[in-house]
This record gives C-alpha cells, structure tokens and sequence, in this order.
C-alpha cells in the first residue's frame, strides 16, 4: 500500500519577518515611506555588503495586504482606478463587460544584473502583427512589477540606459513599447528599489537625482547588536514558521498601520510656512530643480500619515529631509563633510534649531 503525502499546511515560501529586522531604521523608514505613497519615487540604498538589504525589501513586500486585481490579467490592474487599468481593461470597463476579480500579493520583481530591454520592457510580435492583425504583446518585468515593488540589486553596475528606462516607467507610471511603427502601452507603477555598494562604483548624479529617497546603511559595529541579529537568522533558518509565528501580531499591527496611512494621506496638510522653509532649504544647499522640495514634501505627508495624524510638524521634516537631499547635493571631490551632515546643519539654520543642534 503507497502512503499518501498530505500537503504542507503552509506552501509559500517563509519569508523572514520585517518586524523582526534588528536596527537599519533608516532603510526601513524609507520603505515604508514609499509603500505610503509610491509617488515618492523610490529608495536607492547603499550600503555595506551583508547588511541585509534584500532580505528588508523582501521582507516588506511579504508584509503587504493583498492587493485587488483583474483575474488572469498580466499587468494587475486595479478593477476601478482607470491609472492603474491596462487599455484592454478599460474597454471592457467602457462597454460595461463584468470584470473578475481576484486577490493576490504585491509582487516583488527581482532584476537580473544581464536583463535586455526587451526582458524589461516586453516585446511586440511583428510577425504575428501583421500577418493575423492582432497586437501581439508579450510582457515584461515592468507589466509584472505594476502595483508591486521592483527591486534592482546593484544598480550602479546596471546599463544606464536600462536604468533611465526603469526611473522614466516609475516617474509616469506606463510603459510603452513601439516597434515598427506598432505601440503597446501598459500601466507600470511600482516602488522602485535600488541597492548598491559605493565601493562598486557611484551611480551618475542624474541617475541618483532621479530617486526619491536615499538610504544609507552600515554594519552594525555594536557587538551584543551583531550577537542578536546572528541569533536570529539561526532561529529563523532552523525553524521558520514558530519563528515568524511569535511576530505575527506585529506583523498584522504594521500591516494596518499602512492601509490606514494609505486612507489618511489625501487628508494630511503642511503649512504654508514650512512648505517655504523647505524650500529655502534647498535653495540654500543649491539643489539642482525642484525635484528635492516636491520629494520632501510628500516624505513629510506619509511620515505623518503613518503615525496617524494630519498635519506635519517641523519634527517630520526634520526626520525625512536627510533622506530626500543627501543625495542631491553637489560632491566636491576634496570635501571631507558627509552630505548628510550639510543637509542637517541648512535645516537647522532656516528653521532656527542651531541651538539644538
């Protein structure tokens, strides 16, 4: 007689928890910021090696709720926001044609360094084009990565035009494909991630002036700190389910956390006063454009609505500022300052904390 093998209860993969991630506040601040509102335009992190850049990342798509979707659709679309829709949605949408719909994760798209635009953009079949008439799509990572996260390890060794395609498709929020005189557009709006070790090379300053956010991270020095985070990973290695098991209503806590801030942001307010301020904080360390002020702006809003309010304080500003302009700021080969500190040392001028400073 043959045994029958009963499945697992849980067929998942076990993702290890974001709540149970030792310090790299920074980085978990800026993500979180992001999922908020994805108009931020991303997080470019850089940092030592084995710091745990992608098991954070992977974590806080793991954290998402699930996410309404077009059944058996390729680009996710969203069943009533027409931005999120794909166009062969929205015709159905137009004539009325009942929509099925599902639920699922948010997707985490991982890019592989050797990725060809077409592996990312998706390609058109000409062939089948033109002989049967139809616009013959087949969909890259940008369709997948609609309404998810797209994270891109190493960005700094990534092709620059791939990299210009990537930030053009979060900035808009479509993608289109032409070729041979045939264009398919498709929505494309994610939150993109960006890790890198400096050591590797830097990214091209229009290229880094394209993120919203810029998190820097480093191995934690404090040896009882080092002890707890090894400890863990072993835990969670050895035994994956009892060890996410005792985090989970810190998980389900976050979790709602975000769907609120996610409710709460078109409500949230900054002062006139503060928005100047801002401004002049720019202008004063020579920001190139406006992208620094409008990043700021929106960083300050999802910090307060994640904590539940709705009007930002000078301390919300104070604790996303660095974030948004590090790494705007002109490098002068011969100057020693880290740009954080610059950033810091203009906010507290022109919001006349220099004597807490």
């Amino acid at each position: 007689m043959t045994a029958t093998l009963s499945a697992p209860p849980k067929t998942r993969r076990v993702v290890f928890p974001f709540t149970a991630i030792v310090g790299q506040d920074e980085m978990k601040l800026a993500l979180l910021l992001n999922v908020i509102d994805p108009k931020i335009g991303g997080v470019m992190i850089m940092g030592d090696r084995g710091t745990g850049k992608s098991t954070t990342i992977r974590a806080l798509a793991d954290l998402l709720p699930e996410i309404e979707v077009v059944a058996n659709d390729p680009f996710n679309s969203h069943p009533s926001d027409p931005d999120l829709m794909s166009d062969q949605v929205r015709e159905q949408v137009e004539q009325q044609t009942p929509l099925a719909i599902a639920k699922k994760k948010v997707t985490m798209v991982d890019l592989p360094l050797g990725a060809t635009e077409d592996r990312v953009c998706g390609t058109i079949d000409i062939e089948k084009a033109l002989s049967e008439g139809v616009k013959a799509f087949e969909p890259g990572l940008l369709a997948k990565a609609n309404r998810g996260i797209l994270y891109v390890d190493e960005v700094n060794l990534l092709d620059d035009h791939l990299v210009d395609v990537l930030l053009d498709s979060a900035a808009g929020g479509w993608n289109t494909v032409e070729r041979e005189g045939i264009s398919i557009r498709h929505p494309a709006r994610f939150v993109l991630v960006g890790s890198g070790n400096p050591e590797e090379g830097e990214l091209r300053p229009q290229l880094l002036d394209r993120f919203g956010m810029h998190a820097e991270i480093h191995t934690v020095r404090e040896p009882a700190l080092r002890v707890k985070i090894v400890e863990q990973r072993s835990a969670f290695d050895q035994n994956p389910l009892p060890f996410c098991e005792q985090y989970q209503a810190q998980q389900d806590e976050l979790q709602a956390k975000l769907v609120q801030a996610q409710n709460l942001l078109p409500n949230v307010s900054i002062d006139y006063d503060l928005r100047v301020k801002i401004s002049e904080v720019c202008s004063e360390l020579d920001v190139d454009g406006l992208r620094g002020d409008i990043v700021t702006n929106r960083a300050a809003k999802a910090l307060t609505a994640f904590e539940g309010r709705q009007e930002v304080t000078i301390d919300d500003i104070r604790r996303v500022i660095v974030l948004c302009l590090r790494h705007r700021l002109r490098k002068d080969p011969l100057e020693s300052i880290d740009s954080g500190y610059k950033v810091e040392k203009a906010f507290n001028r022109v919001f006349g904390l220099e004597s807490e400073a």
